[in-house]
């Protein structure tokens, strides 16, 4: 037999007032329930805990003993219990996210906005990787979601679609071509082009798309980060392709964005979580202000 929460409080309550009738009285408890209480919790713990007569009720040397551990017991497990109810009702918590630099640099910050507003107590930790670290950190549980390209149909992961993006030219704003409606792959490729370093999901995309259709890919700079790449086109030093949801991030570097066809290359960006672990109550209340945010039903 172990004891239980119920004895702890019942001890505790027969401790403090050294009286059954009071403590019975405080705990909402009938006094042979009480002595129930306190006989089953010394049958437990193997002696006991008062010491007994007609005109009082005393705490044996063990029940002294044992008065300070049950009070950090009972402590113990009630801040435990708010703590949990507190994730629970979303007043705190953790979530980690990972996301391509391409959304958590431009869609993100607006998403997570719009989450701190209604649950300002809980954290959030995001990574920005590439596509492919999101996919493997979701994967290998280092994370519960995260936001990338579709990936391959999978047994173990869940996409949840946010929308497509599609690519756009980013080219100079003093280049002639600023001033076009809009441009062709045949016509921005005849420029120095810049783009991300491999392994980005972005530059493979393109070079996979392109020599599709004939236009093999000819990298005259290329970088790690999206606002280097930003940087060199507003510089002059040659044009680039970006998803459009980075049109706001090249323009304020100084680029001008341009719509972008022949042929047109888009994918689908999404949320990405295991199919079969459940997720946490902020990853699930993330989860839905991604898809309110984009208007998901």
């Amino acid at each position: 037999m172990r004891m239980s929460i119920k004895q702890l409080r019942a001890f505790l309550a027969v401790a403090h007032t050294l009286n059954f009738a009071q403590a019975s009285e405080k705990l909402n408890m009938s006094q042979p329930a009480m002595s129930l209480a306190i006989n089953t919790l010394e049958e437990a713990l193997g002696g006991q805990l008062f010491t007994r007569t007609t005109r009082r009720v005393q705490l044996t040397p063990e029940g002294d003993t044992f008065f300070p551990m049950a009070r950090q017991l009972l402590a113990d497990w009630d801040n435990t219990e708010e703590a949990m109810r507190q994730r629970f009702t979303l007043q705190t918590g953790k979530v980690s996210v990972a996301a391509m630099p391409s959304f958590a640099a431009n869609a993100l910050p607006r998403v997570l906005k719009a989450f701190r507003e209604r649950y300002g107590g809980i954290n959030v930790t995001v990574h920005d990787v590439i596509n492919e670290q999101v996919i493997e950190m979701v994967a290998e549980g280092r994370v519960e979601m995260g936001v990338a390209f579709e990936p391959q149909a999978s047994a173990s992961l869940h996409f949840t679609p946010l929308g497509t993006d599609r690519f756009v030219a980013v080219v100079s704003r003093e280049s002639p071509l600023a001033q076009r409606g809009q441009l062709s792959w045949r016509e921005l490729l005849a420029h120095d082009f810049i783009t991300l370093q491999r392994p980005s999901a972005v530059r493979l995309l393109l070079e996979e798309r392109l020599n599709a259709h004939g236009h093999p890919l000819k990298v005259a700079f290329e970088s790690h980060q999206l606002v280097t790449v930003g940087h060199m086109v507003a510089c002059g030093l040659g044009v680039s392709a970006v998803p459009a949801l980075c049109e706001s991030q090249m323009t304020a570097l100084g680029a001008a964005c341009l719509p972008l066809g022949n042929p047109v290359i888009e994918r689908q960006i999404g949320v990405i979580r295991t199919r079969h672990g459940q997720l946490s109550a902020a990853a699930s209340a993330l989860l839905a202000t991604f898809r309110a945010q984009f208007s998901l039903r």
